[in-house]
């Protein structure tokens, strides 16, 4: 096996005191923030030495290649994208704190999702269609290395799948712009172009992402052992555990703690190191 660290600012003595609580062979640069431990031993100590040091950290067989993989399955909002587009809307009339406080709830497996959701939608009541098109517009950008990370994945042959509790307006659009290939997410009730405070259709839940997963893969005749997924949020556990290689990014800890690796320091950018590609 080797270590990948990984940091925004990574000092020399951090990586030899890496490399010799781990007994690392050798220390190799991937990139300026990135670097590999050849023949690491696993060590508990690690995990404190790199929270210490502000540096994510994770054990990868030295021959694994993205190419391995099939298809790589990603939650949208703080994951692909830096926003939870719903917070954003509300901020549209007033009340993106106490939305955002519900959402963080969710997100951290403290308030049933459903419930959550119908509690958060309901405050949207009245909107216009051009408050969609202004979040969209204005608000949505892809979280930094989402292009990298998509474009090495459609080099290596994978395919895309998106799976969010938002909303299709975004998800439809993502979709098209950075050539998707399959999206599952929920559907905001429109009436004479004002929202209704309602969804349309079943909830986009944690079930619900992991179904849109298994629907995927089954029509793609894959292996779990085929498929990467990145979420941040409890509700993205259940897909999650449904993938060979699960990476937590910037994620809750109910969520750090039950995928293979988390990312907590570094962007997307950091995803692509833990599969032998550089940046």
């Amino acid at each position: 096996m080797d270590l990948i660290l990984q940091g925004q600012d990574v000092e020399t003595g951090d990586l030899k005191n890496a490399a010799k609580l781990t007994r690392a062979s050798a220390i190799e640069r991937i990139t300026a923030n990135a670097f590999r431990l050849r023949g690491a031993h696993e060590e508990s100590g690690i995990a404190g030495l790199c929270e210490a040091a502000e540096l994510d950290y994770g054990y990868v067989p030295e021959d694994r290649r993205l190419a391995d993989f099939r298809l790589l399955v990603m939650d949208m909002d703080s994951t692909l994208i830096t926003i939870e587009t719903i917070d954003e809307l509300a901020d549209m009339v007033g009340l993106k704190k106490e939305v955002a406080a519900i959402t963080e709830a969710a997100m951290r497996g403290e308030i049933e999702y459903d419930e959550s959701l119908r509690r958060r939608v309901s405050v949207l009541e009245g909107l216009g269609e051009d408050a969609l098109a202004r979040v969209y517009d204005e608000r949505v950008k892809l979280t930094p290395g989402a292009d990298k990370l998509l474009a090495a994945a459609r080099a290596a042959g994978l395919k895309t799948l998106l799976v969010s509790g938002g909303f299709t307006y975004v998800t439809d659009r993502l979709q098209t712009r950075l050539n998707l290939d399959y999206t599952r997410s929920n559907c905001l009730e429109l009436v004479d172009g004002k929202l209704t405070g309602e969804v349309v259709g079943d909830i986009v839940n944690a079930d619900r992402k992991r179904e849109a997963l298994i629907e995927v893969r089954d029509r793609l005749g894959l292996g779990r052992e085929e498929i990467v997924g990145i979420g941040d949020g409890a509700n993205d556990l259940k897909f999650m555990g449904e993938c060979g290689v699960s990476i937590a990014y910037h994620a809750k800890p109910i969520v750090r703690g039950q995928t293979t690796y988390a990312l907590n320091f570094v962007d997307l950018n950091g995803v692509l190191p833990l599969f032998n590609c550089a940046q």
